[in-house]
Formats: structure tokens, C-alpha cells, sequence
């Protein structure tokens, strides 16, 4: 009697296991079917560490640039920097993030977004279906901040710094913000959606745009006062490489991290963007040997940040082989634009147009002779190199133009009416006593204090 009454309780427990497991799997399967995105927790860590590295990428910057400067400089170029945490930390929660990533349109976002409305802990299966909203929105949003900061390298020691923030503030929210759509939007037409641009990381939307916004502030403001009959040499090379260190360091925040997941493609994108730094860094100091007998410390630097923005379109598109070639070839390029600057007569102060334009443009042409779908199957066209046809690179030529000519164009009409309204550049006495003290009121050596 006890054994039957075992028996059937034995049964009854089995036969609701197995109900239980079968309306989990169904609902499971009917979250799949319906293409529910699903948080994860991997992926959010991994995208959360990733803003923070990208983050500090913008102290990095800083410190880059500011061991470049004169000593009567250092905290007026640090201060280029570090404010657009400030100014681009605000304008993106309003109506950046919005206007970017807002919306289907072709040409720009729309202001449903405004203030972050609707944007939550919920995944936003358009762009990311595994993290939050919000950590997709801030992790754009470190990007939103450092692309504006790049520009400042080659305004450094002569624009007011009113001036400075009104540019900043106006470019980021009528530049950055469309070609940011455009590219990465939904909807955006040189994009995934539209005519089918590869940008891993931001090489047209972060690099080509800061850079070539970069030589319409040079044409603007004119060269330094004292260049070619004065000394204006870095002062503190040290610093610069530790900016340097910085960046490569943020750097894998700001290329795996853009894979928005860990998994494969972070991976890749990881060993890509290390290897091509380090083939980058190599190659530069072989030009400095070959060309200039010496190799440096300085260049040891730039080395590494042009073999960084070369590889940050096709990070997470092209192989870690393909990576060698294109950190190996952008020091060639970038070094020979900055050798060419004096006779083209325009004064780029820590050679933004050189490392940012030039490597940007050749990342992402290169991501067209490169890209494969065996790095990531977004890939639908292989690269030149690789047996696909001009299909991919005839692409990337049209982003770069387009993007080249609409940060151009527009940071120039920017400029003529900054100028017009509070003026871009310092007068001569407050450029000769440097901009730490006419600018800030400070200075960054207090040399004289005794202590």
C-alpha cells in the first residue's frame, strides 16, 4: 500500500517537472521568436567597464597635448579637455543622445529622447538588445565628449577660451551629431541601413571629423605668434608619453568595447587595436630614424596614437594580420603630413590634421581593402585585398568625402561667426604671457613660490 501511494507521488512530482520545464522552454522560445531583447549581465559589465576606460581617455588627451605646450600653456590646453566632460556631459543627456541616435530618419535624430526621456534600464533592441538603454547612451556619450577635445591640439596656445566653449558646445550638437546618425543611427544613410559604410569605433565619426574641423580652426586663427623665429618646443615630453600610455590603455574601452557585448568580436577587436598601436609605434621611430637620424620619445608617442585611430573603423571588421599593415602604414602617412604642413602654410599646433585626419582617412579606406566576414559577420562585401571588389572601398570613400566636406564646411561658418560675435583669438599680450594667466588666472609651475 505505502509503495503504491510512492509510486504515484513519484509520478505526480515527474509529470510536474516536466510541465514546468516545457512552459519554460516555451516562453523562452516565445521571447526568441519575438525577438525580445534579454539583459545580460557580461555584456553590461563589460560595456560599463568599457565607458569608463573611454572616459579616461579625455584626462589622457589632456595630458597628451599639454606635455606638447609651453610651460605659460600647459593648464589652458589641459583645460580644452578637461571642460568637455563638462559642456558635452550635459548637452548629451538634454538633447545629444536624442538628436544622434533618436528616431529613423535619414539625416538626423528627432528630440523624443530629450532629457533621457524613455531611456532606461530597458535594452533598446535597435542598437543594443543585451544592455541597458542607459549604458548604451553613456558609453556613446564618452565618445560625443572626446571628439570635440581632439580639435583643441591644434588651436592650442592662441584662441580664447570663450571662444573655445562656444565652438565646442555649437559643433558637437550641429557637426557631431548628425554624422554620428548618419553613421550609427537607425536609419542613417551611410550607415547599415543606408548605402552600407563600415565604422567599427568612430573612424569617420570621431577621427575624419575632429580632424579636418581641426584645419578649418587653423585657417581661422592663423599661425602662433613666434613660430619659425621662436622656441616652441614641447616642455615636457614626459607627460605627453604618459597621455600616450593613457589613451592606448582607454583605447580598448573606445574599439572592443564597441562591440557593445563580450564576446568574439570584443575579442578581436582588442588583439586589432594592440597590435596595430604597437606596429604603429614601430614604424613611426623607423621614419625618425630614416628621415630625422634620431629616433624619440615624442615620436615613440604619435607613433602609437596614429596606429590607434587607423584601426578604430575597421577594429572589430578586419584580422589581426591585416592590423600589422595598418599600423604599419599609417606612420608613413601621417608623419609625412606633418612634415608638409610648413609649406602648405598652415599651423596645426600638435598635428591633429596629420594623426587624426590623415590616419582616420587611411583606417577607413583601409577597412575597405581589409574587412572580412571571417573577423565578423557583418561583413557583406570583403575587402579589396581580400578578393571582394571595389564594392566596400568605393563605400568608405563616399563616408570620408561626405563626412570631410560637411566638418569642414560647417565648423567654418561656425567660426565666421564666433569671430564676428566675441572674436577666436587672444590678443598679443595675453598670448605672450601664455594662457594659463590671461585665460585662468593660474599658472601650472608655480616656479617661483619657493615651495
Amino acid at each position: 500500500m505505502m509503495c503504491a501511494v510512492g509510486n504515484r507521488v513519484c509520478s505526480v512530482v515527474r509529470r510536474t517537472a516536466a510541465m514546468s520545464l516545457l512552459l519554460i522552454l516555451l516562453s523562452g522560445w516565445g521571447a526568441f521568436a519575438q525577438g525580445k531583447p534579454t539583459l545580460d549581465t557580461g555584456d553590461t559589465a563589460w560595456v560599463l567597464m568599457s565607458t569608463a576606460l573611454v572616459m579616461f581617455m579625455t584626462p589622457g588627451l589632456a595630458l597628451f597635448y599639454a606635455g606638447m605646450v609651453r610651460t605659460k600653456n600647459v593648464l589652458g590646453t589641459i583645460m580644452h579637455s578637461f571642460v568637455m566632460l563638462g559642456i558635452v556631459g550635459v548637452t548629451w543627456v538634454l538633447f545629444g543622445y536624442s538628436l544622434s541616435f533618436g528616431g529613423s530618419g535619414k539625416y538626423i535624430g528627432d528630440l523624443a529622447w530629450f532629457g533621457l526621456k524613455g531611456v532606461g534600464i530597458v535594452p533598446n533592441a535597435d542598437y543594443a538588445a543585451t544592455i541597458p538603454a542607459s549604458t548604451f547612451m553613456i558609453f556613446q556619450g564618452m565618445f560625443a565628449i572626446i571628439t570635440p577635445a581632439l580639435m583643441s591640439g591644434a588651436i592650442a596656445e592662441r584662441m580664447k577660451f570663450g571662444a573655445y566653449c562656444l565652438l565646442m558646445f555649437l559643433w558637437s550638437a550641429i557637426v557631431y551629431t548628425p554624422i554620428a546618425h548618419w553613421v550609427w543611427g537607425k536609419g542613417g544613410f551611410l550607415g547599415a541601413t543606408g548605402i552600407g559604410a563600415l565604422d567599427f569605433a568612430g573612424g569617420t565619426v570621431v577621427h575624419i571629423s575632429s580632424g579636418i574641423a581641426a584645419l578649418a580652426c587653423c585657417i581661422m586663427l592663423g599661425k602662433r605668434r613666434g613660430l619659425g623665429s621662436e622656441e616652441l618646443a614641447p616642455h615636457n615630453v614626459t607627460m605627453t608619453v604618459m597621455g600616450a600610455s593613457i589613451l592606448w590603455f582607454g583605447w580598448f574601452g573606445f574599439n572592443a568595447g564597441s562591440a557593445l557585448g563580450a564576446n568574439g568580436i570584443a575579442s578581436n577587436a582588442f588583439v586589432t587595436t594592440n597590435t596595430a598601436a604597437a606596429a604603429a609605434t614601430l614604424s613611426w621611430l623607423l621614419c625618425e630614424r630614416m628621415f630625422a637620424q634620431k629616433p624619440t620619445a615624442l615620436g615613440a608617442a604619435s607613433g602609437c596614437v596614429a596606429g590607434l585611430v587607423a584601426i578604430t573603423p575597421g577594429a572589430g571588421f578586419v584580422t589581426p594580420l591585416s592590423a600589422v599593415f595598418i599600423g604599419f602604414i599609417v606612420s608613413f602617412l601621417s608623419y609625412g603630413a606633418i612634415q608638409m604642413k610648413g609649406k602648405l602654410g598652415y599651423d596645426d599646433s600638435l598635428d591633429v590634421v596629420g594623426v587624426h585626419f590623415v590616419g582616420g582617412t587611411w583606417g577607413a579606406l583601409a577597412t575597405g581593402l581589409f574587412c572580412t566576414s571571417e573577423a565578423n559577420s557583418l561583413v557583406k562585401f570583403q575587402g579589396l585585398f581580400l578578393g571582394g571588389g571595389f564594392t566596400q572601398l568605393i563605400k568608405q570613400i563616399i563616408a570620408i568625402g561626405i563626412t570631410a566636406v560637411f566638418s569642414f564646411a560647417v565648423t567654418m561658418i561656425l567660426l565666421v561667426i564666433i569671430k564676428a560675435l566675441v572674436g577666436l583669438r587672444v590678443n598679443v599680450e595675453d598670448e605672450t604671457i601664455g594662457l594659463d594667466l590671461s585665460q585662468h588666472g593660474e599658472l601650472g609651475y608655480n616656479l617661483e613660490a619657493g615651495h
